[in-house]
C-alpha cells in the first residue's frame, strides 16, 4: 500500500507544479462574477497604454500587471484586486476603487482626481506625484507617510460622494 501512496503523492505534487508554474499570457482571461457574466482578468499582463475608459471591470483582477499610461478614467473597478501592479502615469480620473485590494501598487504620477477610493487597502503603495483633487479616501488603509504627504496636497470635494478630500484623509 505504501508504494501506491507514494506514487499518488508524487503525481499530485508533479501536477501541481505544472499547473502553478504555467506562464500567464498577456491579454484578458475570463472569470465569472455572476451567472452568465464574465469578468476580465489581466493578472501579470502588460496592458501599458490600454484604453479602458468607462468600462465596467468590477470584481476583476489586475494583480501584478504593468498598466503604465493606461486610461482607466470613469471605470468601475470596485472590488478589484490590483496588488503589485504598476499604474504609473495612468489616468484614473473618476475611477471607482471602492473595496479594492491595492497593496504595493505604484500610483506615482497618476490622475486620481474625483476618484472614489473608499475602503481601499493601499498599504505599501506609492502615491508620489499623484493628482488627488476631489478624491474620496474614506476608510482607506494607507501608510501613515502616504497619508501625511497626500494631506499636503489634498483639495476639493468628490462630486459623487460629496466628501472633501481632506476630510476623507483625516487631515488635521
Amino acid at each position: 500500500m505504501k508504494p501506491f501512496s507514494f506514487l499518488k503523492y508524487f503525481l499530485c505534487l508533479t501536477f501541481s507544479f505544472f499547473i502553478f508554474s504555467a506562464p500567464v499570457f498577456a491579454g484578458a482571461n475570463v472569470a465569472v462574477k455572476g451567472e452568465g457574466d464574465e469578468v476580465p482578468s489581466y493578472v501579470r499582463s502588460n496592458i501599458t497604454g490600454f484604453d479602458f475608459h468607462g468600462e465596467d471591470l468590477h470584481l476583476s483582477s489586475i494583480a501584478g500587471a504593468v498598466a503604465r499610461d493606461a486610461d482607466f478614467s470613469e471605470v468601475d473597478l470596485h472590488g478589484t484586486t490590483l496588488t503589485l501592479s504598476d499604474l504609473k502615469g495612468s489616468n484614473l480620473n473618476g475611477i471607482d476603487l471602492t473595496d479594492t485590494l491595492a497593496d504595493r501598487v505604484n500610483f506615482q504620477k497618476t490622475d486620481l482626481r474625483n476618484s472614489i477610493l473608499v475602503n481601499m487597502i493601499a498599504s505599501g503603495s506609492s502615491f508620489a506625484g499623484a493628482q488627488i483633487d476631489g478624491a474620496d479616501f474614506s476608510y482607506a488603509i494607507l501608510d501613515s507617510e502616504d497619508q501625511r504627504n497626500l494631506c499636503k496636497i489634498a483639495e476639493g470635494v468628490n462630486p459623487t460622494t460629496g466628501v472633501s478630500t481632506r476630510d476623507s484623509l483625516e487631515c488635521n
